[in-house]
């Protein structure tokens, strides 16, 4: 099968591992450091046409610098 080379969006939703740093204080998670600096590897589409799964990989895994992102007090 073919893909059509478009200048069109092409949403597709994927999911991979990565690390995340996880702060507990009296027993209960306060705060969840999600580090994305990783490369993408092994995503697994949740949404959208599979068959653009690895373009929208290499777009999202392209060199450019991640923050890492926080969640919590």
């Amino acid at each position: 099968m073919s893909i059509p080379s478009t200048d069109t969006s092409r949403p597709v939703v994927f999911r991979y591992l990565v690390p995340v740093h996880v702060e507990v204080e009296d027993g209960l998670v306060c705060r969840v450091t999600i580090i994305d600096e990783t490369p993408v590897r092994d995503p697994t589409a949740v949404e959208g046409d599979r068959a653009y799964l690895d373009e929208a990989v290499r777009a999202s895994n392209d060199g450019q610098p991640w923050p890492s992102w926080q969640f919590g007090y």
